[in-house]
């Protein structure tokens, strides 16, 4: 099936405007609330890093894992409520029988660990593929060679991240908790459609990144005129709101496109003939 980029935007509208009220409050709590506490605790944060302009790189390195080493948890904290709120919003994104906020935080819950096993296994197997073959253009002294190989493999990540970007919807809506059967099956439904999903992404990509970058500037010149503190939180404020925003546009399409690629659910296939 050749996918609908029109159809697409539009099933995401849909499917946001249906549950917009549970939606924000799920976004909220797991997107625009930690990113709001992470942005204004991190400046304050790296001033006490105090690097040097002409420090050596050894003392560069040493601050920056030390640095790293104090804010470990509150990445962590990141990474786990970010992962569970997106699987959470996706499960809530279904076109039929939605699940309850409780529910569908469960349903992030239990789907946190196969995200995280799936992506360590991404990132693991492309970094080992990807470490031998430029292992093997160094070792050949051709400045050219290790830049083409350097090249290909980072239009060959792009490649496999557009494959594997319905993992999350796998996972969450089709409920496939084998890490490598949802990486499998998502690689599976966007067969035939690598580069109009390419495209598709990078337009919405390009298309956010204006929209953020004018109205961001409209509010930096406006809280800036009430002072250096005021205009740190206005632009956490902004920042963390548009976060939560953007994320739960990109999950609507995700959502839109797997409905698109893998069909409708068996519970709305059954709902038709009854």
């Amino acid at each position: 099936m050749k996918l609908d980029m029109n159809r697409a935007w539009n099933e995401a509208l849909e499917l946001i405007q249906a549950n917009l009220g549970v939606i924000a409050t799920v976004a909220g709590v797991f997107f625009f609330l930690p990113y709001l506490v992470f942005s204004l605790l991190m400046p304050e944060t790296a001033q006490s890093m105090n690097i040097e302009p002409n420090a050596e790189p050894a003392v560069v390195m040493e601050q920056l894992t030390e640095f790293y080493g104090d804010i470990w948890w509150i990445l962590l904290l990141l990474i786990v409520t970010q992962t569970v709120g997106t699987l959470a919003l996706l499960a809530l994104l279904r076109a039929n029988n939605r699940p309850t906020v409780g529910e569908a935080i469960g349903v992030g819950a239990i789907g946190f660990f196969t995200s995280i096993a799936a992506s360590i296994l991404f990132y693991v197997g492309f970094g080992i593929v990807a470490g031998v073959l430029m292992g093997i253009a160094i070792a050949t002294n051709v400045t050219a060679l290790a830049v083409v190989v350097g090249i290909l493999l980072f239009v060959a990540l792009i490649y496999v991240a557009v494959k594997l970007s319905l993992l999350a919807p796998v996972i969450a809506i089709d409920k496939i908790y084998n890490p490598f059967t949802a990486l499998l099956r998502s690689w599976r439904l966007t067969k035939g459609n690598s580069v109009r999903l390419f495209f598709f992404y990078l337009l919405l990509f390009i298309a956010l990144l204006v929209v953020s970058f004018v109205i961001g500037l409209i509010v930096m010149l406006v809280f800036g005129l009430m002072g250096e503190e005021i205009a740190m939180i206005g632009s956490g404020l902004f920042n963390s709101a548009f976060n939560a925003v953007y994320i739960v546009i990109m999950l609507g399409i995700f959502a839109a496109v797997h409905r698109q690629l893998a069909g409708p659910d068996v519970e709305e296939v059954s709902e038709t003939f009854e």
